[in-house]
């Protein structure tokens, strides 16, 4: 269950008039979805898909992010995308940070992907979404939509799947990240929601994945890192960890976004929850012997 942080809300022009939600839960193809309004905060609401929070949001404001994890997310974009982007969603639930996106990156193309038809409809019309061209929903796989893009189409990846508490099995293959370092322009970054527990043995195991698709010398040129809060890193609890792979640029084009940024490095460092980014030869020793799935 991803946790969230208070951060006081930076409001955000919007001209949406204030959608109208459903009381109590609503059925949808994989079960059922409920928005919880927050009774501290006016305005702002939790998506419940099948009783798990799976998206906070702050009506007024589409730049909130209230996660932790995807503060982390946004971060590392920040540090390593500038502009408009585009984006890939893996998981759409209430499109939390393809808002935050839309809003303080104007331009921006994204596609968000959700296995539920009925949750995207629903969605879109209680949150007011972004219409396309800016934000297109569908409703898919999410291993079949990274399957069939285009090469070389997106900025940013982002795969954020879970059923109840975990990803998907098929989702966390080396074929998986194959299809999305080729649908990566060179440069850009995939970034992964990946929830574990003590031994972080399923971190390990996918960041060794991603080391095999983005290759052998990923970690050592800072285009491979893990992102979280230091207790988690050390073990201590259950939480969600973010994991980043950059595609690399071909030897006669700049360098790829530096995840051993020091820029990075003190963003995370300041977040409301602090975080800190693995990288590196720490980064080979926290992977240690884990093989690929």
């Amino acid at each position: 269950m991803a946790r969230r942080s208070a951060r006081p809300p930076r409001r955000l022009p919007s001209s949406a008039e204030a959608p109208t939600l459903p009381a109590g839960p609503v059925p949808v193809d994989t079960g059922t979805a409920e928005v919880v309004p927050d009774p501290d905060h006016s305005g702002r609401v939790t998506l419940h898909v099948n009783g798990v929070p799976s998206s906070y949001l702050d009506l007024g404001d589409p730049g909130f992010l209230a996660f932790e994890y995807m503060q982390q997310m946004d971060a590392v974009v920040a540090a390593t995308t500038a502009g408009p982007i585009h984006a890939l969603h893996l998981g759409a639930a209430g499109c939390a940070l393809a808002r935050r996106w839309d809003a303080e990156r104007p331009g921006s193309r994204q596609l968000a992907v959700d296995v539920d038809a009925r949750l995207t409809q629903l969605v879109r019309e209680w949150f007011a979404l972004p219409r396309a061209p800016r934000l297109r929903l569908r409703a898919d796989d999410a291993a079949r939509a990274v399957a069939s893009s285009a090469p070389g189409l997106y900025d940013v990846v982002v795969r954020d799947v879970f059923a109840g508490d975990s990803t998907p099995e098929h989702l966390v293959t080396r074929a998986v990240a194959d299809d999305v370092l080729r649908t990566l322009r060179p440069g850009g970054l995939y970034l992964v929601n990946c929830a574990d527990r003590p031994p972080l043995g399923r971190a390990r195991a996918e960041l060794a994945t991603l080391a095999a698709a983005f290759g052998p010398g990923a970690a050592g040129e800072g285009r491979l890192g893990l992102v979280a809060e230091p207790a988690i890193l050390k073990g201590r609890r259950y939480g969600n960890l973010v994991l980043a792979a950059v595609r690399a640029r071909p030897d006669d084009e700049d360098g790829a976004p530096d995840l051993r940024s020091p820029a990075l490095g003190r963003t995370l460092r300041s977040l409301p929850v602090p975080a800190q980014v693995l990288t590196g030869a720490e980064l080979e020793r926290f992977v240690g012997a884990a093989r690929p799935l």
